[in-house]
């Protein structure tokens, strides 16, 4: 079974993949650390390293090939990343494409929880982040993060916990006889 969860930071995503990870026996692949271990490589802050990125395409490029090739080399993943679900599909590659989402004020202090600091400056980075990603994303790949047309399932994640969005998606897989599209 290979399922994509992809959405905006502080939405919930890694914890899902873990208690995926857990309940199904995946392996866990997470962009988000890779990106971050990226920027700390290089003394950077994420909204530095984002800006970065802007200018030097190569650093997404790499990590897109890196979690394509992850995903072909393995059938039994849970690979969360913003553009996991694309990436796999401009592949041909099967996995069941999640989206998850959440309001802005909750993710904003979830991140704050997890990362520390207010929840007004979160959020502000948070939003700072998303139009750097949509635009690098526009320009390297032609491809709208809005659109959601390519997700077998969209979870607003805002009021539920990360183990009802796992029942969901589950459930979902179990439909999917593991895999879509």
């Amino acid at each position: 079974m290979r399922i994509t969860i992809s959405g905006p930071p502080g939405s919930g995503k890694t914890t899902v993949c873990r208690i995926l990870g857990e309940r199904l026996g995946l392996d866990v692949v997470v962009s988000g650390h890779i990106f971050r271990q990226m920027a700390k490589e290089r003394d950077m802050t994420l909204p530095e390293f984002g800006h970065m990125c802007e200018i030097d395409p190569q650093v997404d490029i790499e990590l897109d090939r890196r979690m394509v090739e992850i995903a072909s080399r393995s059938e039994n993943l849970c690979l969360e990343g913003r553009l996991a679900a694309h990436m796999l599909t401009r592949h041909g590659i099967a996995a069941l494409r999640v989206l998850m989402t959440a309001d802005i004020v909750e993710r904003s202090r979830r991140v704050a929880e997890r990362e520390g600091g207010s929840p007004e400056q979160r959020r502000a980075e948070i939003e700072e982040r998303e139009a750097c990603e949509a635009k690098r994303y526009l320009t390297y790949y032609d491809i709208d993060i809005r659109d959601r047309s390519i997700y077998d399932l969209i979870i607003d994640t805002t009021d539920i916990s990360a183990e009802e969005v796992a029942e969901i998606i589950i459930r979902e897989a179990k439909k999917h006889g593991g895999n879509a599209r």
